[in-house]
Protein backbone atom coordinates (compact mmCIF):
# COMPACT_ATOMS: atom_id res chain seq x y z
CA UNK A 1 0.00 0.00 0.00
CA UNK A 2 2.91 2.19 1.02
CA UNK A 3 4.41 1.99 -2.14
CA UNK A 4 1.71 3.12 -4.38
CA UNK A 5 1.47 6.61 -2.43
CA UNK A 6 2.64 9.96 -3.23
CA UNK A 7 5.85 9.59 -1.12
CA UNK A 8 7.50 6.35 -0.55
CA UNK A 9 9.80 4.84 2.36
CA UNK A 10 13.03 5.23 -0.17
CA UNK A 11 11.58 8.69 -0.45
CA UNK A 12 12.03 9.33 2.84
CA UNK A 13 15.49 7.45 3.06
CA UNK A 14 16.89 10.37 0.35
CA UNK A 15 15.47 12.83 2.00
CA UNK A 16 17.47 11.60 5.33
CA UNK A 17 20.84 11.25 3.44
CA UNK A 18 20.01 14.77 2.03
CA UNK A 19 19.55 16.79 5.01
CA UNK A 20 22.10 15.32 7.13
CA UNK A 21 23.92 17.87 8.70
CA UNK A 22 21.79 20.35 8.21
CA UNK A 23 19.28 19.03 10.79
CA UNK A 24 18.92 17.99 13.97
CA UNK A 25 18.62 14.45 14.81
CA UNK A 26 16.52 14.98 18.04
CA UNK A 27 16.38 12.97 21.30
CA UNK A 28 13.65 10.63 22.65
CA UNK A 29 13.54 10.74 26.15
CA UNK A 30 11.32 7.96 28.41
CA UNK A 31 8.65 9.67 30.44
CA UNK A 32 8.15 7.54 33.63
CA UNK A 33 5.45 9.31 35.27
CA UNK A 34 3.74 8.88 31.91
CA UNK A 35 4.27 5.44 31.85
CA UNK A 36 2.69 4.96 35.24
CA UNK A 37 -0.10 7.28 34.02
CA UNK A 38 -1.13 4.74 31.09
CA UNK A 39 0.15 1.49 32.11
CA UNK A 40 2.56 1.20 29.22
CA UNK A 41 5.84 2.76 28.06
CA UNK A 42 5.68 6.22 26.61
CA UNK A 43 8.42 7.83 24.99
CA UNK A 44 8.69 11.74 23.88
CA UNK A 45 10.39 12.47 20.88
CA UNK A 46 11.87 16.03 21.43
CA UNK A 47 11.43 17.45 18.15
CA UNK A 48 10.64 20.99 19.41
CA UNK A 49 14.54 21.06 20.24
CA UNK A 50 15.03 21.32 16.52
CA UNK A 51 16.79 24.22 14.91
CA UNK A 52 14.21 26.56 14.22
CA UNK A 53 11.92 24.96 16.79
CA UNK A 54 9.43 23.01 15.18
CA UNK A 55 9.69 19.87 13.02
CA UNK A 56 9.02 21.81 10.03
CA UNK A 57 13.22 22.64 9.65
CA UNK A 58 13.03 18.82 8.06
CA UNK A 59 10.50 19.78 4.95
CA UNK A 60 11.49 22.68 4.11
CA UNK A 61 15.37 22.05 3.85
CA UNK A 62 14.50 18.97 1.63
CA UNK A 63 12.03 20.60 -0.39
CA UNK A 64 15.15 24.00 -0.99
CA UNK A 65 18.09 20.83 -1.68
CA UNK A 66 15.36 19.97 -3.85
CA UNK A 67 15.08 22.92 -6.53
CA UNK A 68 17.89 24.15 -8.89
CA UNK A 69 19.86 26.39 -8.70
CA UNK A 70 18.06 28.74 -10.97
CA UNK A 71 14.61 28.10 -9.14
CA UNK A 72 16.32 28.97 -6.11
CA UNK A 73 17.31 32.32 -7.58
CA UNK A 74 14.28 32.80 -8.64
CA UNK A 75 12.79 33.61 -4.83
CA UNK A 76 11.08 31.16 -2.74
CA UNK A 77 7.32 31.88 -1.55
CA UNK A 78 5.03 30.33 0.48
CA UNK A 79 1.72 30.79 2.90
CA UNK A 80 1.93 29.98 6.51
CA UNK A 81 0.90 29.52 9.99
CA UNK A 82 4.30 30.48 11.65
CA UNK A 83 6.62 27.21 12.00
CA UNK A 84 6.83 26.53 8.28
CA UNK A 85 7.86 29.94 7.52
CA UNK A 86 10.55 30.37 10.46
CA UNK A 87 11.62 27.12 8.52
CA UNK A 88 11.58 28.11 5.49
CA UNK A 89 13.66 31.55 6.11
CA UNK A 90 16.30 29.49 7.22
CA UNK A 91 16.64 27.06 5.14
CA UNK A 92 16.37 29.63 2.05
CA UNK A 93 18.95 32.09 3.82
CA UNK A 94 21.09 28.55 4.06
CA UNK A 95 21.24 28.38 0.53
CA UNK A 96 21.38 31.88 -0.56
CA UNK A 97 18.06 32.44 -1.22
CA UNK A 98 15.19 34.90 -0.67
CA UNK A 99 11.94 33.66 0.83
CA UNK A 100 8.56 35.51 1.17
CA UNK A 101 6.58 34.46 3.70
CA UNK A 102 2.34 35.04 3.80
CA UNK A 103 0.96 34.87 6.53
CA UNK A 104 -3.04 35.58 8.25
CA UNK A 105 -3.76 37.81 11.41
CA UNK A 106 -4.06 34.80 13.11
CA UNK A 107 -0.34 34.25 13.25
CA UNK A 108 1.03 34.86 16.62
CA UNK A 109 3.85 38.04 16.74
CA UNK A 110 6.60 36.13 18.24
CA UNK A 111 6.28 33.76 15.13
CA UNK A 112 6.32 37.19 12.42
CA UNK A 113 9.07 38.75 14.47
CA UNK A 114 11.19 35.60 14.55
CA UNK A 115 10.49 35.24 10.70
CA UNK A 116 11.77 38.84 9.75
CA UNK A 117 14.65 38.55 12.04
CA UNK A 118 15.41 35.87 9.35
CA UNK A 119 15.94 38.00 6.15
CA UNK A 120 12.47 36.41 5.32
CA UNK A 121 9.94 39.55 3.17
CA UNK A 122 6.64 38.81 5.47
CA UNK A 123 3.46 39.34 3.68
CA UNK A 124 0.35 39.74 6.71
CA UNK A 125 -2.58 39.12 4.50
CA UNK A 126 -6.58 38.16 5.51
CA UNK A 127 -7.63 36.31 8.53
CA UNK A 128 -6.87 32.45 7.30
CA UNK A 129 -4.25 30.18 5.91
CA UNK A 130 -6.57 30.35 3.10
CA UNK A 131 -6.42 34.23 2.25
CA UNK A 132 -2.70 34.43 3.15
CA UNK A 133 -2.04 31.16 0.16
CA UNK A 134 -4.18 33.58 -2.38
CA UNK A 135 -1.43 36.33 -1.98
CA UNK A 136 1.12 33.25 -2.40
CA UNK A 137 -0.59 32.36 -5.72
CA UNK A 138 -0.20 35.78 -6.88
CA UNK A 139 3.73 35.95 -6.55
CA UNK A 140 3.84 32.79 -8.31
CA UNK A 141 1.17 34.23 -11.09
CA UNK A 142 2.43 37.63 -11.67
CA UNK A 143 6.29 38.03 -10.15
CA UNK A 144 7.81 34.05 -10.97
CA UNK A 145 8.61 32.99 -7.37
CA UNK A 146 9.15 29.44 -6.60
CA UNK A 147 6.35 28.01 -3.88
CA UNK A 148 7.51 25.76 -1.37
CA UNK A 149 3.99 24.90 0.49
CA UNK A 150 4.03 24.27 4.19
CA UNK A 151 2.83 20.40 3.57
CA UNK A 152 1.37 19.31 0.21
CA UNK A 153 4.57 18.48 -1.80
CA UNK A 154 6.26 15.22 -1.66
CA UNK A 155 9.46 16.68 -0.91
CA UNK A 156 8.65 18.29 1.92
CA UNK A 157 6.13 15.06 3.18
CA UNK A 158 9.25 13.44 2.87
CA UNK A 159 11.24 15.61 4.80
CA UNK A 160 8.67 15.43 7.46
CA UNK A 161 8.86 12.08 7.50
CA UNK A 162 12.89 11.56 7.91
CA UNK A 163 11.30 11.86 11.74
CA UNK A 164 9.31 8.89 11.64
CA UNK A 165 12.67 6.82 10.52
CA UNK A 166 14.40 8.40 13.97
CA UNK A 167 11.33 6.94 16.25
CA UNK A 168 11.86 3.67 14.81
CA UNK A 169 15.58 3.46 14.85
CA UNK A 170 15.82 4.47 18.23
CA UNK A 171 12.76 2.40 18.81
CA UNK A 172 11.88 -0.44 16.79
CA UNK A 173 8.97 -2.12 18.90
CA UNK A 174 6.76 1.04 18.91
CA UNK A 175 3.13 0.15 19.08
CA UNK A 176 1.45 3.64 18.61
CA UNK A 177 2.88 6.52 17.03
CA UNK A 178 1.08 9.90 18.16
CA UNK A 179 1.72 12.75 15.73
CA UNK A 180 -0.10 16.28 15.56
CA UNK A 181 -1.90 17.08 13.18
CA UNK A 182 -3.12 19.76 10.68
CA UNK A 183 -2.35 20.14 6.74
CA UNK A 184 -1.07 16.04 7.02
CA UNK A 185 2.97 16.65 6.23
CA UNK A 186 3.99 15.33 9.44
CA UNK A 187 1.39 12.90 9.80
CA UNK A 188 1.72 11.66 6.20
CA UNK A 189 5.48 11.38 6.26
CA UNK A 190 5.78 10.31 9.77
CA UNK A 191 3.10 7.51 9.07
CA UNK A 192 5.01 6.31 6.05
CA UNK A 193 8.31 6.06 7.71
CA UNK A 194 6.82 4.19 10.67
CA UNK A 195 4.42 1.88 8.49
CA UNK A 196 7.11 1.08 5.47
CA UNK A 197 9.33 -0.03 8.43
CA UNK A 198 6.63 -1.58 11.17
CA UNK A 199 3.10 -2.34 9.53
CA UNK A 200 1.93 -3.21 12.87
CA UNK A 201 2.70 0.46 14.23
CA UNK A 202 -0.52 2.16 15.11
CA UNK A 203 0.32 6.15 13.84
CA UNK A 204 -2.78 8.83 15.52
CA UNK A 205 -3.41 12.19 14.94
CA UNK A 206 -4.08 14.71 16.88
CA UNK A 207 -5.49 17.61 16.79
CA UNK A 208 -7.81 20.28 18.14
CA UNK A 209 -11.86 20.15 18.24
CA UNK A 210 -12.92 22.50 15.98
CA UNK A 211 -11.24 23.67 12.70
CA UNK A 212 -10.07 20.60 12.10
CA UNK A 213 -9.77 20.43 8.11
CA UNK A 214 -8.11 17.26 7.76
CA UNK A 215 -10.83 15.68 10.35
CA UNK A 216 -13.65 17.29 8.65
CA UNK A 217 -12.01 16.51 4.96
CA UNK A 218 -11.27 12.74 5.64
CA UNK A 219 -14.49 12.75 7.31
CA UNK A 220 -16.47 14.17 3.83
CA UNK A 221 -14.72 11.98 1.77
CA UNK A 222 -12.91 15.02 0.15
CA UNK A 223 -10.70 17.93 0.83
CA UNK A 224 -13.33 20.60 2.22
CA UNK A 225 -13.05 24.20 3.80
CA UNK A 226 -13.41 24.81 7.58
CA UNK A 227 -13.52 27.92 9.53
CA UNK A 228 -10.37 28.72 10.66
CA UNK A 229 -10.28 29.92 14.43
CA UNK A 230 -8.22 30.72 17.31
CA UNK A 231 -7.06 27.85 19.50
CA UNK A 232 -4.05 27.37 21.64
CA UNK A 233 -2.85 24.57 19.31
CA UNK A 234 -2.14 27.41 16.52
CA UNK A 235 0.13 25.97 14.56
CA UNK A 236 -2.94 23.37 13.42
CA UNK A 237 -5.51 25.65 12.01
CA UNK A 238 -5.60 26.33 8.53
CA UNK A 239 -7.23 24.15 5.66
CA UNK A 240 -5.83 21.20 3.91
CA UNK A 241 -6.51 22.90 -0.19
CA UNK A 242 -9.39 21.91 -2.05
CA UNK A 243 -6.90 21.03 -4.81
CA UNK A 244 -4.92 18.68 -1.92
CA UNK A 245 -2.35 16.61 -4.34
CA UNK A 246 -0.56 14.10 -1.54
CA UNK A 247 -0.99 14.45 2.30
CA UNK A 248 -5.22 14.01 2.13
CA UNK A 249 -4.85 10.55 0.47
CA UNK A 250 -1.66 9.70 2.82
CA UNK A 251 -3.72 10.57 6.28
CA UNK A 252 -6.64 8.81 4.81
CA UNK A 253 -4.68 5.53 3.64
CA UNK A 254 -2.34 5.57 6.63
CA UNK A 255 -3.89 7.17 9.64
CA UNK A 256 -5.20 4.64 11.99
CA UNK A 257 -7.44 6.96 14.01
CA UNK A 258 -8.11 10.83 14.42
CA UNK A 259 -8.40 12.12 17.84
CA UNK A 260 -9.61 15.42 18.76
CA UNK A 261 -8.55 17.37 21.93
CA UNK A 262 -10.17 20.71 23.41
CA UNK A 263 -8.50 23.60 24.35
CA UNK A 264 -8.84 22.96 28.38
CA UNK A 265 -7.10 19.41 27.41
CA UNK A 266 -4.41 21.53 25.39
CA UNK A 267 -3.91 23.93 27.94
CA UNK A 268 -3.03 21.08 30.37
CA UNK A 269 -0.95 18.66 28.12
CA UNK A 270 1.27 22.35 27.95
CA UNK A 271 1.25 22.35 31.82
CA UNK A 272 1.97 19.01 32.36
CA UNK A 273 4.84 18.97 29.57
CA UNK A 274 6.17 22.02 31.78
CA UNK A 275 5.37 21.01 35.63
CA UNK A 276 6.41 16.94 34.91
CA UNK A 277 8.68 16.91 32.00
CA UNK A 278 10.42 20.44 31.81
CA UNK A 279 9.50 20.99 28.89
CA UNK A 280 8.47 24.03 27.36
CA UNK A 281 6.00 23.29 24.24
CA UNK A 282 3.38 25.34 22.27
CA UNK A 283 -0.41 24.04 22.01
CA UNK A 284 0.25 21.78 18.52
CA UNK A 285 3.42 20.38 20.22
CA UNK A 286 1.29 19.48 23.42
CA UNK A 287 -1.46 17.66 21.78
CA UNK A 288 0.36 14.21 22.03
CA UNK A 289 0.61 14.88 25.50
CA UNK A 290 -2.71 15.88 26.32
CA UNK A 291 -4.51 12.91 24.38
CA UNK A 292 -2.57 11.04 27.38
CA UNK A 293 -3.56 13.12 30.37
CA UNK A 294 -7.24 13.04 28.88
CA UNK A 295 -7.31 8.92 28.59
CA UNK A 296 -7.73 9.19 25.05
CA UNK A 297 -5.10 6.92 23.90
CA UNK A 298 -5.38 2.84 24.89
CA UNK A 299 -2.58 0.67 24.02
CA UNK A 300 0.04 -1.76 26.00
CA UNK A 301 3.15 -1.22 24.11
CA UNK A 302 5.55 1.39 23.94
CA UNK A 303 3.48 4.64 23.03
CA UNK A 304 6.25 7.74 21.25
CA UNK A 305 4.12 10.83 21.56
CA UNK A 306 5.82 13.91 19.03
CA UNK A 307 6.72 17.45 21.08
CA UNK A 308 6.54 19.13 17.43
CA UNK A 309 7.34 22.33 18.12
CA UNK A 310 7.87 25.22 21.12
CA UNK A 311 7.55 28.14 19.53
CA UNK A 312 4.89 30.11 22.15
CA UNK A 313 4.57 33.27 23.05
CA UNK A 314 6.21 33.21 26.43
CA UNK A 315 3.49 35.15 27.75
CA UNK A 316 0.64 32.86 26.75
CA UNK A 317 2.82 30.39 27.95
CA UNK A 318 3.30 31.52 31.14
CA UNK A 319 -0.90 32.08 31.44
CA UNK A 320 -1.45 28.50 30.85
CA UNK A 321 0.80 27.67 33.21
CA UNK A 322 -0.66 29.61 35.82
CA UNK A 323 -3.78 28.62 34.49
CA UNK A 324 -4.97 32.56 33.98
CA UNK A 325 -4.66 31.76 29.77
CA UNK A 326 -8.55 32.70 28.43
CA UNK A 327 -9.56 29.55 26.52
CA UNK A 328 -10.51 29.56 23.19
CA UNK A 329 -14.06 28.96 21.79
CA UNK A 330 -15.21 27.32 24.91
CA UNK A 331 -18.01 29.05 27.18
CA UNK A 332 -17.89 30.27 30.65
CA UNK A 333 -13.59 30.16 30.00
Amino acid sequence: MVSTLPVSLEDIRAAARRIAGRVLGTPMVQSFSFGELVGAPVHLKLEHHQTTGSFKLRGATNAVLSLSRAERSRGIVAASTGNHGRALAYAAKAEGAVATICMSRLVPENKVSEIRRLGADVRIVGSSQDEAQQEVDRLVREEGLVMVPPFDHPDVVAGQGTLGLEIIDTLPEAAIVLVPLSGGGLAAGVAAAVKGISPTTKVIGLTMEKGAAMKASLDAGRPVQVEEVASLADSLGGGIGLDNRVTFAMCRDLLDEIILLTEAEIAAGMRHAYACERQVVEGAGAVGIAALLAGKIVGNGPIVAILSGQNVDMEQHLRVINGTQPLYREEGL
